[in-house]
């Protein structure tokens, strides 16, 4: 009855490094999706909408961390989830048996030498989804996104909840 309010906008954040060459080109990529046509390839498609939050040369606090960690880490993995998935293999970067044990310890690690970060982050706050250090992550997220809005996966399937009445 109320359907159209439930429909909001995809909220994505960045955690942008400016100095990081993959994080300039995810931050460029989500720009040129809500300016441009996308897919790029069709220029009769609309811009994709969402907000976009530009978080820049700050980690995510360990609460967003340990969000962040779920929606990258497969459902069906039994495995723990590792720390080391927001780490770079910088120089500078912990060795193995050097690594902080909890969300808090990368935080401060990344406070004080940002290079040791995986840059960049980014999150579909929304949708559950996440790109960490990679490009080929966020063109994932973005395409998921107008998957959505161009009718291909519906709303309502993806939030329905499963029990009783479904």
């Amino acid at each position: 009855m109320f359907s159209g309010f439930k429909r909001s906008l995809p909220q994505i954040s960045i955690f942008h490094h400016p100095s990081s060459p993959p994080s300039i080109q995810a931050l460029a990529l989500l720009r040129n999706a809500l300016s441009s046509p996308y897919p790029p390839g069709k220029p009769s498609a609309p811009p994709l909408e969402f907000d976009l939050e530009v978080v820049e040369t700050k980690p995510p606090t360990a609460d967003q961390l340990r969000t962040i960690l779920t929606y990258i880490t497969p459902s069906r993995s039994t495995a723990p989830p590792a720390l080391s998935a927001f780490l770079s293999a910088h120089p500078a970067s912990p060795g193995p048996g050097e690594q902080p044990q909890n969300m808090k310890g990368i935080v401060s690690l990344v406070e004080q030498n940002p290079n040791v970060f995986k840059w960049p982050v980014v999150v579909d706050w929304n949708g559950g989804r996440a790109s960490v250090g990679d490009v080929e992550g966020v063109k994932a997220i973005l395409e998921a996104i107008r998957q959505q809005r161009d009718g291909e996966v519906k709303q309502d399937e993806v939030d329905q909840p499963k029990g009783w009445f479904s």
